[in-house]
């Protein structure tokens, strides 16, 4: 979709942000505003100064675990670690949108979910960046949330990738009916056989869901001996970037 009405059609739900051309020497970490009736929300999104002038980047939508609730921005400015995670998203090709759940909520709040989407929504459309490709990953309550946004949003990300989550429904049967939204999406899971935190068993229940839909497309790796830390083992998984970005929507 064309990003001017793209534009127009979400005007009433968030402030726009000015058109792409006027934001093409912005690159790095960059804080934004999204508005959602009469709340202001803040996030970040990083764009890697190596590849402007591409056309149509590629999005990461990226939700965070739970020790990184709050408001303002979760990613440092400033500091070492500041300076690690720049250094990190200058890598990837890719425009990456880093979102924030407020103080006690979580990502499959309703409201929560709708500033992602419009936060992502406007992040496509300021940058003019290639919607065909929206990629979504999460992180512990960020990984349950993954799963969660790509269910209710089926259809409009290229693939997802839940690290260490699980589903975040209740009741007896929690994986089937996720399972069968996601569909055929394509997903990479991540887990630690160890973790303490988010038992295995809540990505192996999710993969075996999958599995079962047919025509799904679900990948799964699981390591002896990781605990709640396997984020590591899957940002240094030499398969994963280049699996992600052959992932386009039909």
């Amino acid at each position: 979709m064309h990003a001017l009405l793209l534009s127009a059609l979400l005007g009433g739900l968030f402030t726009v942000a000015a058109p792409a051309d006027a934001h093409a020497q912005q690159a790095g970490l960059l804080a934004r505003t999204v508005r959602l009736n009469q709340d202001f929300y803040q996030y970040q999104v990083h764009v890697p100064a190596k590849h402007q002038g591409q056309e149509k980047l590629p999005v990461i939508l990226f939700l965070h675990g739970i020790g990184q609730r709050g408001a303002g921005g979760f990613v440092p400015h400033e500091g070492a670690a500041g300076v690690l995670a720049r250094k990190y998203l200058e890598q990837v090709p890719a425009i990456v949108v880093l979102p924030q759940c407020r103080q006690d909520r979580y990502w499959h709040d309703p409201e929560m979910e709708r500033m992602v989407l419009a936060a992502l929504d406007q992040t496509v459309v300021e940058f003019g960046a290639d919607s065909q490709r929206l990629y979504l990953t999460g992180v512990s309550m960020g990984g349950y949330g993954a799963w969660h946004m790509a269910a209710q949003s089926a259809g409009k990300f290229a693939a997802v990738v839940p690290i260490c989550g699980g589903s975040p429904l209740r009741g007896r049967d929690r994986f089937a009916p996720i399972a069968r939204r996601v569909g055929r999406t394509p997903s990479w899971v991540f887990h630690g056989a160890d973790d303490r935190i988010v038992p295995v068993s809540e990505s192996r229940r999710m993969v075996e869901a999958l599995r079962a839909v047919e025509g799904s497309r679900v990948r799964y790796s699981e390591y002896a001996g990781v605990g709640h830390s396997v984020w590591l083992n899957a940002l240094a998984e030499p398969e994963l970037m280049s699996w992600l970005f052959a992932q386009r929507l039909d």
